[in-house]
């Protein structure tokens, strides 16, 4: 006895090869409490158009909340908002331009 593996798209019940399938990952939807995936074929996701240039805040305050805007509506922080990101502290390691003391 031998087994069959079928890969079908989760959109339209289409049975294809592994290679013809792309996966869909959703990070975040209202409806969702944790990422999700689902597999489809690239015909199904062709339509799909991109919101253009977004930026994805995560603003903290007691609680975090992510909020997703135009580039347009970030750049309108300040008119140097390009040298406040660049000299921004990563969120890994050391802030910028602290030295441990040496005592």
């Amino acid at each position: 006895m031998a087994f069959k593996s079928v890969r079908v798209s989760d959109i339209s019940g289409t049975e294809g090869s592994d290679e013809d399938f792309v996966t869909v990952v959703v990070r975040k939807h209202p409806e969702l409490d944790e990422p999700v995936q689902f597999d489809a074929l690239p015909d199904e996701i062709k339509g799909i158009k991109s919101a253009g240039d977004l930026v994805v805040l995560e603003i903290k305050n007691g609680e975090t909340r992510q909020v997703v805007v135009t580039l347009a509506e970030f750049n309108k922080l300040s008119p140097n908002i390009k040298d406040i990101i660049a000299n921004a502290d990563g969120l890994r390691g050391r802030r910028k331009g602290f030295r441990p003391s040496a005592a």
